[in-house]
């Protein structure tokens, strides 16, 4: 990458920023997820390949403009996994995974006392999230912090839909309601969007003013 980005290198490489890139890294993360869902083995290694292309990249254009370099990205990753995972790597004692998700949170939690400071009750998510991602992880924050808000779903009736739900069954029950959103006109990942936005931010305006 070092020598496509060089003197005599390619054209399209040198004209290449982060911004750039980004439409490219979706694309390649899409294809490897498609590999997954067919577990195409042989193909999943060549969309990894294409992945982390997109990693040596962004790398490399950072090392350019004195930011850091590939390695500084191997080191902090690697430093992180060691750090997160003291029933490993130290002498912690835990049972099962969920002790280890409790105490990964908790890690995480105490580093970013030391990093920029994150204002509001939810976590920072990135906008270019799936709809349902996004609304799923909301949906995360909101159950594991206890947050009340009167738009949220009745508990008792979310229980009562879960019950007994399978993965065919939720996934023919998104299509209906997708397809009703195209007989109406409305965008159904515009419209997930926009309301897991609000109650995130009625949720926050609401508790500045308690």
């Amino acid at each position: 990458m070092a020598r496509l980005r060089g003197p005599g290198g390619c054209p399209w490489d040198h004209e290449q920023t982060h911004q750039s890139l980004c439409e490219p890294l979706i694309d390649e993360t899409a294809e490897l997820l498609d590999t997954i869902d067919r577990a195409d083995m042989e193909h999943m290694c060549e969309e990894l390949g294409d992945v982390l292309l997109q990693v040596v990249f962004h790398a490399q254009i950072a090392e350019e403009n004195g930011h850091f370099n590939f390695d500084d990205v191997a080191r902090g990753i690697n430093e992180k996994l060691i750090r997160r995972h003291p029933h490993v790597f130290g002498d912690v004692d835990l049972k099962d995974s969920d002790e280890v998700l409790k105490q990964w949170e908790a890690i995480k939690a105490e580093e970013k006392k030391n990093g920029p400071a994150e204002n509001g009750l939810f976590k920072r998510l990135p906008p270019s999230l799936p709809a349902l991602m996004f609304a799923g992880k909301v949906a995360r924050q909101i159950h594991k912090k206890g947050l009340k808000h009167d738009q949220l779903p009745d508990p008792e009736g979310v229980d009562a839909l879960a019950e007994g739900l399978e993965e065919e069954e939720a996934g023919e029950f998104l299509y209906q309601y997708v397809c009703a959103c195209q007989q109406a006109g409305i965008d159904p990942e515009t419209a997930l969007r926009k309301h897991s936005s609000k109650l995130v931010s009625e949720i926050e305006g609401k508790a500045e003013h308690v």
